[in-house]
Protein backbone atom coordinates (compact mmCIF):
# COMPACT_ATOMS: atom_id res chain seq x y z
CA UNK A 1 0.00 0.00 0.00
CA UNK A 2 1.14 3.54 -1.71
CA UNK A 3 0.74 5.87 1.86
CA UNK A 4 1.32 8.88 -1.15
CA UNK A 5 -1.88 7.48 -2.31
CA UNK A 6 -3.47 7.90 1.13
CA UNK A 7 -2.57 11.41 1.52
CA UNK A 8 -5.30 12.56 -1.30
CA UNK A 9 -8.17 10.49 1.00
CA UNK A 10 -9.24 9.20 4.70
CA UNK A 11 -7.16 6.15 5.57
CA UNK A 12 -9.45 3.10 6.66
CA UNK A 13 -8.26 1.12 9.69
CA UNK A 14 -9.49 -2.46 11.00
CA UNK A 15 -9.08 -3.35 14.48
CA UNK A 16 -9.87 -6.67 15.24
CA UNK A 17 -9.30 -8.13 18.43
CA UNK A 18 -9.90 -12.03 19.26
CA UNK A 19 -8.73 -13.17 23.13
CA UNK A 20 -11.09 -13.75 25.90
CA UNK A 21 -8.73 -12.67 28.37
CA UNK A 22 -9.75 -9.27 28.45
CA UNK A 23 -7.24 -6.80 29.87
CA UNK A 24 -4.75 -9.64 30.82
CA UNK A 25 -4.25 -9.72 27.33
CA UNK A 26 -1.15 -9.40 25.28
CA UNK A 27 -2.63 -9.64 21.86
CA UNK A 28 -5.24 -6.92 22.78
CA UNK A 29 -2.25 -4.87 24.64
CA UNK A 30 -0.28 -5.39 21.14
CA UNK A 31 -3.05 -4.28 18.88
CA UNK A 32 -4.26 -1.30 20.28
CA UNK A 33 -0.66 0.39 20.51
CA UNK A 34 -0.20 -0.73 16.93
CA UNK A 35 -3.65 0.96 16.09
CA UNK A 36 -2.17 3.95 17.92
CA UNK A 37 1.08 4.23 15.99
CA UNK A 38 -0.69 4.13 13.41
CA UNK A 39 -2.81 6.88 13.88
CA UNK A 40 -0.05 8.79 15.17
CA UNK A 41 1.22 8.24 11.65
CA UNK A 42 -2.28 9.18 9.51
CA UNK A 43 -4.47 11.49 12.77
CA UNK A 44 -7.77 11.40 10.26
CA UNK A 45 -7.67 7.96 9.76
CA UNK A 46 -10.52 6.41 10.31
CA UNK A 47 -10.90 3.57 12.71
CA UNK A 48 -13.91 0.38 12.76
CA UNK A 49 -13.44 -1.67 15.88
CA UNK A 50 -14.81 -5.25 16.33
CA UNK A 51 -14.02 -7.48 19.53
CA UNK A 52 -14.75 -11.06 18.13
CA UNK A 53 -15.06 -12.76 21.56
CA UNK A 54 -17.39 -10.27 23.15
CA UNK A 55 -19.32 -9.62 20.22
CA UNK A 56 -19.02 -12.91 18.13
CA UNK A 57 -20.11 -13.74 14.50
CA UNK A 58 -21.99 -16.57 14.09
CA UNK A 59 -20.18 -19.93 12.63
CA UNK A 60 -20.79 -20.80 9.33
CA UNK A 61 -23.76 -23.45 9.01
CA UNK A 62 -25.78 -25.45 6.84
CA UNK A 63 -28.40 -22.38 6.16
CA UNK A 64 -25.75 -20.74 4.21
CA UNK A 65 -25.26 -23.44 1.97
CA UNK A 66 -29.22 -23.90 1.67
CA UNK A 67 -29.43 -20.32 1.12
CA UNK A 68 -31.96 -20.35 4.16
CA UNK A 69 -30.00 -17.18 6.20
CA UNK A 70 -32.13 -14.78 7.82
CA UNK A 71 -32.08 -11.56 6.27
CA UNK A 72 -30.38 -10.22 9.14
CA UNK A 73 -27.84 -12.54 8.67
CA UNK A 74 -27.12 -11.82 5.45
CA UNK A 75 -26.48 -7.77 5.93
CA UNK A 76 -24.23 -9.12 8.62
CA UNK A 77 -21.98 -11.00 6.91
CA UNK A 78 -22.15 -8.54 3.76
CA UNK A 79 -21.23 -5.52 6.27
CA UNK A 80 -18.19 -7.71 7.77
CA UNK A 81 -16.86 -8.30 4.18
CA UNK A 82 -17.58 -4.69 3.10
CA UNK A 83 -15.92 -3.48 6.53
CA UNK A 84 -12.99 -6.24 5.19
CA UNK A 85 -12.81 -4.52 1.66
CA UNK A 86 -13.02 -0.89 2.46
CA UNK A 87 -9.84 -0.97 4.71
CA UNK A 88 -6.69 -0.27 4.05
CA UNK A 89 -5.06 -1.50 6.75
CA UNK A 90 -6.37 -4.48 8.98
CA UNK A 91 -4.97 -4.92 12.60
CA UNK A 92 -5.68 -8.14 14.08
CA UNK A 93 -4.75 -8.99 17.85
CA UNK A 94 -4.54 -12.78 17.02
CA UNK A 95 -4.84 -15.04 20.10
CA UNK A 96 -3.09 -18.40 20.27
CA UNK A 97 -5.28 -21.38 21.43
CA UNK A 98 -4.07 -24.92 21.16
CA UNK A 99 -1.91 -24.34 18.22
CA UNK A 100 -4.15 -22.18 16.12
CA UNK A 101 -6.57 -18.95 15.90
CA UNK A 102 -9.71 -18.48 17.76
CA UNK A 103 -13.05 -20.28 16.33
CA UNK A 104 -14.73 -16.39 16.33
CA UNK A 105 -11.61 -15.44 13.96
CA UNK A 106 -11.76 -18.10 11.91
CA UNK A 107 -15.89 -17.69 11.92
CA UNK A 108 -14.56 -13.95 11.00
CA UNK A 109 -12.00 -15.34 8.06
CA UNK A 110 -14.96 -17.44 6.49
CA UNK A 111 -17.35 -13.88 6.08
CA UNK A 112 -14.01 -12.26 4.34
CA UNK A 113 -13.30 -15.26 2.06
CA UNK A 114 -15.83 -15.03 -0.70
CA UNK A 115 -15.71 -16.61 -3.93
CA UNK A 116 -16.20 -13.59 -6.69
CA UNK A 117 -15.60 -11.00 -4.00
CA UNK A 118 -11.94 -11.37 -2.43
CA UNK A 119 -10.52 -14.47 -4.86
CA UNK A 120 -11.53 -16.39 -7.90
CA UNK A 121 -10.61 -19.08 -9.87
CA UNK A 122 -9.09 -18.82 -13.60
CA UNK A 123 -7.44 -20.91 -15.79
CA UNK A 124 -4.01 -20.02 -14.22
CA UNK A 125 -5.81 -21.68 -10.94
CA UNK A 126 -6.85 -19.27 -8.16
CA UNK A 127 -6.57 -15.33 -8.24
CA UNK A 128 -6.44 -13.29 -5.02
CA UNK A 129 -9.04 -10.04 -5.91
CA UNK A 130 -8.13 -8.25 -2.38
CA UNK A 131 -4.87 -6.95 -3.26
CA UNK A 132 -3.35 -3.38 -2.46
CA UNK A 133 -4.58 -3.92 1.29
CA UNK A 134 -2.15 -4.22 4.68
CA UNK A 135 -2.47 -6.62 7.19
CA UNK A 136 -0.65 -6.32 10.88
CA UNK A 137 -0.94 -9.49 12.79
CA UNK A 138 0.01 -9.30 16.58
CA UNK A 139 -0.02 -12.42 18.05
CA UNK A 140 0.84 -13.78 21.70
CA UNK A 141 1.87 -17.10 22.41
CA UNK A 142 2.59 -18.86 26.00
CA UNK A 143 5.57 -20.81 24.14
CA UNK A 144 8.25 -20.12 21.90
CA UNK A 145 7.65 -21.42 18.09
CA UNK A 146 10.02 -19.73 16.12
CA UNK A 147 11.97 -21.18 13.36
CA UNK A 148 14.50 -24.11 14.15
CA UNK A 149 12.45 -24.46 17.28
CA UNK A 150 11.37 -28.19 18.15
CA UNK A 151 7.82 -26.43 18.48
CA UNK A 152 8.05 -24.57 15.04
CA UNK A 153 5.76 -27.65 13.46
CA UNK A 154 3.19 -27.18 15.79
CA UNK A 155 2.50 -23.45 15.18
CA UNK A 156 -0.95 -23.02 13.20
CA UNK A 157 -2.00 -19.86 13.68
CA UNK A 158 0.82 -17.16 12.02
CA UNK A 159 1.07 -19.98 9.31
CA UNK A 160 -2.42 -20.03 8.73
CA UNK A 161 -3.17 -16.53 8.28
CA UNK A 162 -0.32 -15.58 6.22
CA UNK A 163 -1.57 -18.54 3.98
CA UNK A 164 -5.07 -17.12 3.93
CA UNK A 165 -4.33 -13.63 3.33
CA UNK A 166 -1.98 -14.62 0.80
CA UNK A 167 -5.12 -16.45 -0.78
CA UNK A 168 -6.91 -13.47 -1.48
CA UNK A 169 -4.62 -11.37 -2.75
CA UNK A 170 -3.09 -9.59 0.37
CA UNK A 171 0.82 -9.35 -0.38
CA UNK A 172 1.92 -6.50 2.06
CA UNK A 173 1.15 -8.98 5.68
CA UNK A 174 3.05 -8.21 8.63
CA UNK A 175 3.87 -10.54 12.04
CA UNK A 176 4.71 -9.25 15.43
CA UNK A 177 4.44 -11.99 18.02
CA UNK A 178 5.01 -11.47 21.85
CA UNK A 179 6.26 -15.54 22.42
CA UNK A 180 7.01 -17.08 25.77
CA UNK A 181 4.25 -15.69 27.96
CA UNK A 182 3.71 -18.86 30.05
CA UNK A 183 7.37 -19.29 30.37
CA UNK A 184 7.65 -17.16 33.54
CA UNK A 185 7.12 -13.49 34.55
CA UNK A 186 11.10 -12.70 33.42
CA UNK A 187 10.31 -14.33 29.83
CA UNK A 188 6.75 -12.41 29.63
CA UNK A 189 7.64 -9.32 30.62
CA UNK A 190 11.04 -9.48 27.87
CA UNK A 191 8.39 -10.65 25.17
CA UNK A 192 5.84 -7.83 25.65
CA UNK A 193 8.81 -5.10 25.36
CA UNK A 194 10.39 -6.96 22.86
CA UNK A 195 6.93 -6.99 21.06
CA UNK A 196 6.16 -3.59 21.92
CA UNK A 197 9.64 -2.17 20.29
CA UNK A 198 8.84 -3.97 16.93
CA UNK A 199 4.98 -2.72 17.43
CA UNK A 200 6.35 1.19 17.76
CA UNK A 201 8.54 0.97 14.51
CA UNK A 202 5.64 0.85 13.27
CA UNK A 203 5.16 4.68 13.85
CA UNK A 204 8.57 5.06 12.64
CA UNK A 205 7.72 4.16 8.44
Amino acid sequence: MDDTDLDERTMKILHIDTSISGEASVSRLLSAEATACLLRLHPQAQIAYRDLASDPIPHLDGNENSGCSSSLQVDADARVLEEFLEADVTVIGVAFYNLSIPSQLKAWIDRIVVSGRTFQYGADGVEGLAGGKRVILLIARGGVYRDGISLAPTEHAEAYLKSIFAFIGVADIEVIAAEGLALGEVARALAISTALEEVHALGAE
